[in-house]
């Protein structure tokens, strides 16, 4: 004789555990995606700092070194 089994009148849960999200922690990376796109899409608007001209020279003598 088999035995039987017994169901749940209502679905198991975890715990009680809710979890929720604030509004920013979808906010803030949704608007720095927004920017960054933004940045790509017209990057003249990107304005770079000028950086000294030894530092310049030296990052491309580094790059032909490599390049070898």
């Amino acid at each position: 004789m088999s035995a039987r089994t017994h169901t749940r009148p209502h679905p198991a849960t975890t715990g009680g555990v809710d979890i929720r999200l604030r509004w920013w922690a979808l906010a803030l990376p949704a608007l720095a995606f927004v920017a960054l796109l933004l940045l790509i899409l017209n990057p003249s608007h990107a304005q770079a700092a000028t950086g000294d001209p030894a530092v310049t020279h030296l990052v491309e003598r580094v790059q032909e070194l490599i390049a070898r």
